[in-house]
Protein backbone atom coordinates (compact mmCIF):
# COMPACT_ATOMS: atom_id res chain seq x y z
CA UNK A 1 0.00 0.00 0.00
CA UNK A 2 1.33 3.48 -0.88
CA UNK A 3 -0.54 5.18 1.92
CA UNK A 4 -1.90 3.56 5.04
CA UNK A 5 -3.99 5.60 7.42
CA UNK A 6 -4.17 3.92 10.80
CA UNK A 7 -7.38 4.50 12.68
CA UNK A 8 -8.91 3.00 15.77
CA UNK A 9 -12.29 1.39 15.23
CA UNK A 10 -14.40 -1.17 16.97
CA UNK A 11 -13.63 -4.49 15.43
CA UNK A 12 -14.84 -7.77 16.62
CA UNK A 13 -17.63 -6.72 18.17
CA UNK A 14 -14.16 -7.22 18.15
CA UNK A 15 -11.33 -7.39 17.43
CA UNK A 16 -8.28 -5.97 15.76
CA UNK A 17 -7.56 -2.64 17.31
CA UNK A 18 -5.45 -0.84 14.71
CA UNK A 19 -6.99 -0.98 11.26
CA UNK A 20 -5.78 0.26 7.93
CA UNK A 21 -8.04 2.21 5.62
CA UNK A 22 -6.95 2.56 2.00
CA UNK A 23 -7.05 5.88 0.23
CA UNK A 24 -5.21 6.16 -3.11
CA UNK A 25 -6.45 5.31 -6.60
CA UNK A 26 -3.24 3.46 -7.47
CA UNK A 27 -3.47 0.99 -4.61
CA UNK A 28 -3.70 -2.64 -5.63
CA UNK A 29 -4.67 -5.86 -3.87
CA UNK A 30 -1.88 -7.90 -2.36
CA UNK A 31 -1.24 -11.01 -4.46
CA UNK A 32 -0.93 -14.18 -2.39
CA UNK A 33 -0.61 -16.29 -5.53
CA UNK A 34 -1.98 -16.17 -9.08
CA UNK A 35 -5.59 -16.63 -7.93
CA UNK A 36 -5.76 -15.43 -4.32
CA UNK A 37 -5.59 -11.73 -3.51
CA UNK A 38 -6.04 -9.82 -0.28
CA UNK A 39 -6.72 -6.33 0.98
CA UNK A 40 -5.59 -5.86 4.60
CA UNK A 41 -8.24 -3.92 6.51
CA UNK A 42 -10.14 -4.11 9.78
CA UNK A 43 -10.56 -7.75 8.97
CA UNK A 44 -8.60 -8.94 5.96
CA UNK A 45 -10.72 -9.42 2.83
CA UNK A 46 -9.77 -12.15 0.35
CA UNK A 47 -10.80 -12.84 -3.24
CA UNK A 48 -10.25 -16.24 -4.87
CA UNK A 49 -10.58 -16.19 -8.65
CA UNK A 50 -11.75 -19.18 -10.68
CA UNK A 51 -12.61 -19.60 -14.38
CA UNK A 52 -16.32 -19.57 -13.45
CA UNK A 53 -16.31 -16.56 -11.10
CA UNK A 54 -14.97 -15.40 -7.77
CA UNK A 55 -15.27 -16.24 -4.10
CA UNK A 56 -15.00 -13.43 -1.54
CA UNK A 57 -13.98 -14.41 1.98
CA UNK A 58 -15.04 -11.81 4.58
CA UNK A 59 -16.02 -8.24 3.73
CA UNK A 60 -14.45 -5.83 6.31
CA UNK A 61 -16.19 -3.42 8.68
CA UNK A 62 -18.91 -1.23 7.21
CA UNK A 63 -17.02 2.05 7.71
CA UNK A 64 -14.30 1.14 5.22
CA UNK A 65 -15.80 -1.75 3.25
CA UNK A 66 -16.38 0.54 0.26
CA UNK A 67 -12.73 1.57 0.19
CA UNK A 68 -11.67 -2.05 0.38
CA UNK A 69 -13.86 -2.96 -2.58
CA UNK A 70 -12.46 -0.05 -4.60
CA UNK A 71 -8.99 -1.52 -4.18
CA UNK A 72 -10.17 -4.87 -5.51
CA UNK A 73 -12.07 -3.17 -8.32
CA UNK A 74 -8.87 -1.39 -9.42
CA UNK A 75 -8.05 -4.64 -11.19
CA UNK A 76 -10.33 -6.82 -13.35
CA UNK A 77 -12.03 -9.68 -11.55
CA UNK A 78 -14.94 -12.01 -12.18
CA UNK A 79 -18.53 -12.12 -11.01
CA UNK A 80 -18.89 -12.83 -7.31
CA UNK A 81 -20.51 -16.25 -7.07
CA UNK A 82 -19.97 -16.85 -3.35
CA UNK A 83 -19.35 -14.79 -0.22
CA UNK A 84 -18.04 -16.82 2.71
CA UNK A 85 -18.17 -15.35 6.21
CA UNK A 86 -15.60 -16.83 8.59
CA UNK A 87 -17.63 -15.50 11.51
CA UNK A 88 -20.18 -12.82 12.37
CA UNK A 89 -18.01 -10.15 13.98
CA UNK A 90 -18.66 -6.68 12.61
CA UNK A 91 -15.24 -6.34 11.02
CA UNK A 92 -15.95 -9.32 8.77
CA UNK A 93 -19.55 -8.81 7.65
CA UNK A 94 -19.88 -5.06 7.10
CA UNK A 95 -19.51 -5.08 3.33
CA UNK A 96 -21.82 -7.94 2.33
CA UNK A 97 -24.23 -5.70 0.41
CA UNK A 98 -21.36 -4.18 -1.62
CA UNK A 99 -20.22 -7.55 -2.94
CA UNK A 100 -23.56 -9.28 -3.36
CA UNK A 101 -24.71 -9.64 -6.97
CA UNK A 102 -27.80 -11.33 -8.43
CA UNK A 103 -27.34 -15.04 -7.75
CA UNK A 104 -24.51 -14.64 -5.22
CA UNK A 105 -24.67 -17.27 -2.49
CA UNK A 106 -23.62 -16.24 1.02
CA UNK A 107 -22.28 -19.04 3.21
CA UNK A 108 -21.95 -19.16 7.00
CA UNK A 109 -21.88 -21.78 9.73
CA UNK A 110 -25.34 -22.37 11.22
CA UNK A 111 -24.51 -20.76 14.57
CA UNK A 112 -24.18 -17.48 12.67
CA UNK A 113 -27.94 -16.95 13.05
CA UNK A 114 -27.95 -17.10 16.84
CA UNK A 115 -24.74 -15.11 17.12
CA UNK A 116 -26.11 -12.23 14.99
CA UNK A 117 -29.35 -12.30 16.99
CA UNK A 118 -27.35 -12.29 20.23
CA UNK A 119 -25.43 -9.18 19.15
CA UNK A 120 -28.64 -7.40 18.12
CA UNK A 121 -30.39 -8.52 21.31
CA UNK A 122 -27.77 -6.80 23.46
CA UNK A 123 -26.88 -3.87 21.20
CA UNK A 124 -27.62 -1.23 23.82
CA UNK A 125 -25.46 -3.09 26.34
CA UNK A 126 -22.53 -3.56 24.00
CA UNK A 127 -22.32 -0.15 22.31
CA UNK A 128 -20.85 1.78 25.30
CA UNK A 129 -18.60 -1.13 26.22
CA UNK A 130 -17.23 -1.42 22.71
CA UNK A 131 -16.62 2.32 22.66
CA UNK A 132 -14.73 2.09 25.95
CA UNK A 133 -12.62 -0.91 24.94
CA UNK A 134 -11.61 0.61 21.61
CA UNK A 135 -11.30 4.20 22.82
CA UNK A 136 -14.13 5.63 20.72
CA UNK A 137 -16.87 8.08 21.55
CA UNK A 138 -20.12 6.28 22.28
CA UNK A 139 -23.22 7.47 20.41
CA UNK A 140 -25.59 9.63 22.41
CA UNK A 141 -28.48 7.27 21.75
CA UNK A 142 -29.07 3.74 20.52
CA UNK A 143 -31.80 2.29 18.39
CA UNK A 144 -34.91 0.84 20.03
CA UNK A 145 -34.47 -2.73 21.22
CA UNK A 146 -34.60 -5.09 18.26
CA UNK A 147 -36.15 -7.92 20.26
CA UNK A 148 -34.79 -11.40 20.83
CA UNK A 149 -34.46 -12.25 17.15
CA UNK A 150 -33.81 -8.91 15.50
CA UNK A 151 -30.51 -9.63 13.75
CA UNK A 152 -30.08 -9.23 10.00
CA UNK A 153 -29.57 -12.72 8.61
CA UNK A 154 -27.97 -12.48 5.17
CA UNK A 155 -26.50 -15.95 4.48
CA UNK A 156 -28.33 -18.07 1.94
CA UNK A 157 -26.48 -21.28 2.80
CA UNK A 158 -25.97 -22.46 6.39
CA UNK A 159 -24.15 -25.65 7.33
CA UNK A 160 -23.46 -27.62 10.49
CA UNK A 161 -20.11 -29.43 10.42
CA UNK A 162 -18.96 -29.42 6.78
CA UNK A 163 -19.89 -27.92 3.43
CA UNK A 164 -18.23 -28.42 0.07
CA UNK A 165 -18.67 -26.86 -3.35
CA UNK A 166 -16.80 -26.52 -6.63
CA UNK A 167 -16.48 -23.41 -8.75
CA UNK A 168 -14.57 -23.34 -12.03
CA UNK A 169 -13.08 -26.72 -11.18
CA UNK A 170 -11.72 -25.46 -7.83
CA UNK A 171 -12.91 -27.25 -4.69
CA UNK A 172 -13.75 -25.31 -1.55
CA UNK A 173 -14.11 -27.27 1.71
CA UNK A 174 -15.66 -25.51 4.70
CA UNK A 175 -15.35 -26.77 8.27
CA UNK A 176 -17.02 -25.66 11.49
CA UNK A 177 -14.12 -24.49 13.68
CA UNK A 178 -15.55 -22.69 16.74
CA UNK A 179 -13.09 -20.56 18.65
CA UNK A 180 -13.31 -16.80 18.83
CA UNK A 181 -17.01 -17.22 18.03
CA UNK A 182 -19.32 -20.24 18.05
CA UNK A 183 -20.08 -19.77 14.32
CA UNK A 184 -16.44 -19.67 13.26
CA UNK A 185 -15.49 -21.59 10.13
CA UNK A 186 -12.36 -22.44 8.16
CA UNK A 187 -12.14 -22.40 4.35
CA UNK A 188 -9.79 -24.98 2.84
CA UNK A 189 -8.82 -24.80 -0.84
CA UNK A 190 -6.91 -28.04 -1.46
CA UNK A 191 -5.64 -27.05 -4.91
CA UNK A 192 -3.54 -24.31 -3.32
CA UNK A 193 -3.09 -25.90 0.12
CA UNK A 194 -4.55 -22.67 1.49
CA UNK A 195 -6.54 -22.40 4.74
CA UNK A 196 -8.49 -19.26 5.57
CA UNK A 197 -8.85 -19.40 9.36
CA UNK A 198 -10.41 -16.05 10.27
CA UNK A 199 -9.69 -14.93 13.83
CA UNK A 200 -8.78 -18.29 15.34
CA UNK A 201 -5.16 -17.17 15.21
CA UNK A 202 -4.25 -13.63 16.19
CA UNK A 203 -1.40 -12.81 13.85
CA UNK A 204 -1.39 -9.01 13.82
CA UNK A 205 1.70 -8.51 15.97
CA UNK A 206 4.94 -8.03 14.10
CA UNK A 207 7.60 -8.99 14.68
CA UNK A 208 6.87 -12.16 16.60
CA UNK A 209 5.92 -13.23 19.21
CA UNK A 210 2.19 -13.02 18.60
CA UNK A 211 -0.35 -12.33 21.30
CA UNK A 212 -2.16 -14.82 23.46
CA UNK A 213 -5.74 -15.05 22.18
CA UNK A 214 -8.67 -13.18 23.63
CA UNK A 215 -10.21 -16.27 25.23
CA UNK A 216 -12.45 -13.95 27.18
CA UNK A 217 -13.42 -10.50 25.92
CA UNK A 218 -13.92 -8.29 28.96
CA UNK A 219 -16.39 -6.07 27.11
CA UNK A 220 -18.71 -9.07 27.51
CA UNK A 221 -19.19 -12.19 25.44
CA UNK A 222 -20.58 -15.67 25.44
CA UNK A 223 -17.98 -18.19 26.65
CA UNK A 224 -15.27 -18.94 24.14
CA UNK A 225 -14.73 -22.59 24.89
CA UNK A 226 -11.01 -23.32 25.06
CA UNK A 227 -11.34 -27.01 24.18
CA UNK A 228 -13.35 -26.16 21.06
CA UNK A 229 -10.69 -23.64 20.03
CA UNK A 230 -7.95 -26.25 20.55
CA UNK A 231 -9.85 -28.80 18.44
CA UNK A 232 -10.34 -26.20 15.69
CA UNK A 233 -6.62 -25.47 15.53
CA UNK A 234 -5.96 -29.21 15.33
CA UNK A 235 -8.40 -29.39 12.41
CA UNK A 236 -6.35 -26.81 10.54
CA UNK A 237 -3.04 -28.45 11.41
CA UNK A 238 -4.33 -31.81 10.15
CA UNK A 239 -4.88 -30.28 6.69
CA UNK A 240 -1.12 -29.63 6.43
CA UNK A 241 -1.59 -26.25 4.73
CA UNK A 242 1.19 -24.41 2.96
CA UNK A 243 -0.57 -21.05 3.32
CA UNK A 244 -2.64 -19.85 6.29
CA UNK A 245 -4.62 -16.67 5.74
CA UNK A 246 -5.73 -14.91 8.90
CA UNK A 247 -8.49 -12.46 9.68
CA UNK A 248 -5.83 -9.99 10.85
CA UNK A 249 -2.17 -9.76 9.96
CA UNK A 250 0.03 -11.30 7.32
CA UNK A 251 -0.33 -14.77 5.79
CA UNK A 252 1.80 -17.54 7.24
CA UNK A 253 3.68 -19.40 4.50
CA UNK A 254 5.24 -22.85 4.66
CA UNK A 255 3.90 -25.84 6.56
CA UNK A 256 6.80 -25.95 9.00
CA UNK A 257 6.24 -22.33 10.05
CA UNK A 258 2.46 -22.79 10.15
CA UNK A 259 2.85 -25.87 12.34
CA UNK A 260 5.25 -24.10 14.68
CA UNK A 261 3.05 -21.07 15.18
CA UNK A 262 -0.33 -22.77 15.44
CA UNK A 263 1.03 -25.50 17.70
CA UNK A 264 2.53 -22.92 20.03
CA UNK A 265 -0.77 -21.03 20.07
CA UNK A 266 -2.81 -24.19 20.68
CA UNK A 267 -0.50 -25.38 23.45
CA UNK A 268 -0.77 -22.03 25.25
CA UNK A 269 -4.58 -22.28 25.24
CA UNK A 270 -4.38 -25.89 26.42
CA UNK A 271 -2.02 -24.97 29.26
CA UNK A 272 -4.15 -22.10 30.59
CA UNK A 273 -7.32 -24.19 30.34
CA UNK A 274 -5.84 -27.21 32.09
CA UNK A 275 -4.15 -25.24 34.87
CA UNK A 276 -7.43 -23.44 35.55
CA UNK A 277 -9.38 -26.70 35.73
CA UNK A 278 -6.74 -28.32 37.94
CA UNK A 279 -6.92 -25.32 40.27
CA UNK A 280 -10.72 -25.49 40.40
CA UNK A 281 -10.56 -29.16 41.31
CA UNK A 282 -8.01 -28.34 44.02
CA UNK A 283 -10.49 -25.89 45.59
CA UNK A 284 -8.72 -22.69 44.61
CA UNK A 285 -10.79 -19.55 44.07
CA UNK A 286 -10.79 -17.65 40.81
CA UNK A 287 -8.72 -14.69 42.05
CA UNK A 288 -5.98 -16.98 43.34
CA UNK A 289 -5.80 -18.69 39.97
CA UNK A 290 -5.81 -15.38 38.11
CA UNK A 291 -2.68 -14.44 40.07
CA UNK A 292 -0.96 -17.83 39.92
CA UNK A 293 -1.34 -18.98 36.33
CA UNK A 294 1.27 -17.67 33.91
CA UNK A 295 2.29 -18.86 30.47
CA UNK A 296 5.06 -21.48 30.65
CA UNK A 297 8.61 -20.52 29.66
CA UNK A 298 8.39 -22.29 26.29
CA UNK A 299 5.52 -20.00 25.24
CA UNK A 300 6.77 -16.68 23.90
CA UNK A 301 3.32 -15.20 23.30
CA UNK A 302 2.75 -11.65 24.45
CA UNK A 303 -0.44 -10.37 26.06
CA UNK A 304 -1.07 -7.29 23.94
CA UNK A 305 -4.55 -8.50 23.01
CA UNK A 306 -5.74 -11.36 25.19
CA UNK A 307 -4.66 -11.64 28.82
CA UNK A 308 -4.05 -14.87 30.66
CA UNK A 309 -5.69 -13.62 33.87
CA UNK A 310 -8.88 -12.61 32.04
CA UNK A 311 -8.89 -15.98 30.28
CA UNK A 312 -8.51 -17.84 33.57
CA UNK A 313 -11.57 -16.08 34.95
CA UNK A 314 -13.49 -16.64 31.70
CA UNK A 315 -12.74 -20.38 31.82
CA UNK A 316 -13.49 -20.64 35.56
CA UNK A 317 -16.81 -18.83 35.44
CA UNK A 318 -17.70 -20.34 32.06
CA UNK A 319 -17.60 -23.73 33.76
CA UNK A 320 -18.94 -22.81 37.20
CA UNK A 321 -20.99 -19.61 36.88
CA UNK A 322 -20.89 -16.60 39.18
CA UNK A 323 -21.45 -18.08 42.65
CA UNK A 324 -18.19 -18.34 44.60
CA UNK A 325 -19.47 -20.26 47.62
CA UNK A 326 -19.55 -17.23 49.91
CA UNK A 327 -23.04 -16.92 51.46
CA UNK A 328 -23.00 -13.13 51.13
CA UNK A 329 -22.69 -13.53 47.34
CA UNK A 330 -26.13 -15.18 47.16
CA UNK A 331 -27.98 -11.97 47.88
CA UNK A 332 -28.91 -8.96 45.79
CA UNK A 333 -26.94 -6.39 47.81
CA UNK A 334 -23.40 -5.94 46.42
CA UNK A 335 -20.30 -5.39 48.61
CA UNK A 336 -20.52 -1.69 47.76
CA UNK A 337 -23.69 -1.45 49.86
CA UNK A 338 -21.49 -1.30 52.99
CA UNK A 339 -18.82 1.02 51.60
CA UNK A 340 -20.39 4.11 53.22
CA UNK A 341 -20.19 2.30 56.57
CA UNK A 342 -16.49 1.63 56.02
CA UNK A 343 -15.88 5.28 55.22
CA UNK A 344 -17.70 6.24 58.40
CA UNK A 345 -15.59 3.83 60.44
CA UNK A 346 -12.42 5.25 58.87
CA UNK A 347 -13.34 8.72 60.09
CA UNK A 348 -14.52 10.04 56.73
CA UNK A 349 -13.42 9.87 53.09
CA UNK A 350 -10.11 11.71 53.42
CA UNK A 351 -8.22 9.01 55.39
CA UNK A 352 -9.29 6.39 52.85
CA UNK A 353 -8.26 8.63 49.94
CA UNK A 354 -4.87 9.23 51.59
CA UNK A 355 -4.41 5.49 52.00
CA UNK A 356 -5.17 5.07 48.29
CA UNK A 357 -2.36 7.50 47.46
CA UNK A 358 -0.03 5.60 49.78
CA UNK A 359 -0.88 2.35 48.00
CA UNK A 360 0.03 3.91 44.66
CA UNK A 361 3.37 5.07 46.04
CA UNK A 362 3.92 1.52 47.28
CA UNK A 363 3.33 0.16 43.78
CA UNK A 364 -0.17 -1.15 44.51
CA UNK A 365 -2.42 0.71 42.06
CA UNK A 366 -5.18 -1.92 41.97
CA UNK A 367 -5.54 -1.78 45.75
CA UNK A 368 -5.74 1.99 45.37
CA UNK A 369 -8.57 1.65 42.86
CA UNK A 370 -10.50 -0.53 45.30
CA UNK A 371 -10.08 2.09 48.00
CA UNK A 372 -11.33 4.84 45.69
CA UNK A 373 -14.36 2.66 44.91
CA UNK A 374 -15.11 2.68 48.63
CA UNK A 375 -14.87 6.47 48.92
CA UNK A 376 -16.69 7.30 45.69
CA UNK A 377 -19.63 5.07 46.55
CA UNK A 378 -20.08 7.16 49.66
CA UNK A 379 -19.10 10.51 48.12
CA UNK A 380 -19.11 10.42 44.27
CA UNK A 381 -17.61 13.94 43.97
CA UNK A 382 -14.77 13.50 46.45
CA UNK A 383 -11.83 15.30 44.85
CA UNK A 384 -9.14 13.49 46.85
CA UNK A 385 -10.46 10.09 45.85
CA UNK A 386 -10.82 11.16 42.20
CA UNK A 387 -7.22 12.37 42.13
CA UNK A 388 -6.04 9.08 43.60
CA UNK A 389 -8.16 7.17 41.10
CA UNK A 390 -6.67 9.11 38.20
CA UNK A 391 -3.15 8.55 39.46
CA UNK A 392 -3.78 4.81 39.91
CA UNK A 393 -5.12 4.41 36.39
CA UNK A 394 -2.27 6.44 34.91
CA UNK A 395 0.16 4.16 36.74
CA UNK A 396 -1.56 1.07 35.34
CA UNK A 397 -1.68 2.51 31.81
CA UNK A 398 2.04 3.26 31.85
CA UNK A 399 2.75 -0.33 32.83
CA UNK A 400 0.51 -2.27 30.46
CA UNK A 401 1.20 -3.47 26.93
CA UNK A 402 -2.34 -4.77 26.49
CA UNK A 403 -4.32 -2.66 24.04
CA UNK A 404 -7.73 -3.53 25.41
CA UNK A 405 -6.68 -2.89 29.01
CA UNK A 406 -5.26 0.44 27.87
CA UNK A 407 -8.56 1.32 26.17
CA UNK A 408 -10.56 0.63 29.32
CA UNK A 409 -8.11 2.64 31.41
CA UNK A 410 -8.46 5.57 29.01
CA UNK A 411 -12.21 5.30 29.39
CA UNK A 412 -11.92 5.29 33.18
CA UNK A 413 -9.55 8.26 33.10
CA UNK A 414 -11.96 10.24 30.94
CA UNK A 415 -14.82 9.65 33.40
CA UNK A 416 -12.73 10.41 36.48
CA UNK A 417 -11.23 13.60 35.01
CA UNK A 418 -14.66 14.84 34.00
CA UNK A 419 -15.97 14.27 37.53
CA UNK A 420 -12.93 15.98 39.04
CA UNK A 421 -13.43 18.99 36.77
CA UNK A 422 -17.01 19.27 38.02
CA UNK A 423 -15.79 19.51 41.62
CA UNK A 424 -13.93 22.76 40.91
Amino acid sequence: MNRIVCVVLYVALATALAVCAMGQDDEKPVKINDVISMVPATGNVYLVSTPAGDVVIDTAIAEIAGEVKKVFDSEPHGKVKYIILTHAHADHIGGISLWKEPGTEIIAQRNYVEFVNYVARLEGFFIPRNAAAFNRAAPSSVRPWAGDFGGKIEPTILFDENYKFKLGGVEFDLFSTPGETPDHLTVWVPAYKAAFIGDNYFGITTPEPNSFPNLYAIRGTKPRWALDWIKSLDTVLALRPEIVLNGHGDPIVGNAEITRRLTRYRDAIQYVHDETVKGMNAGKDVFTLMQEIKLPPQSDLTEIFGKVSWSVRGIYEGYAGWYDGNPSSMYELPPSSVYPDLVKLAGGPEPVARLAMEQIEAGKPVEALHLTDVVLTSDPQNASALKARIKAMEYLKQNTHNRIESGWLDYGLTLAKAKLENTK
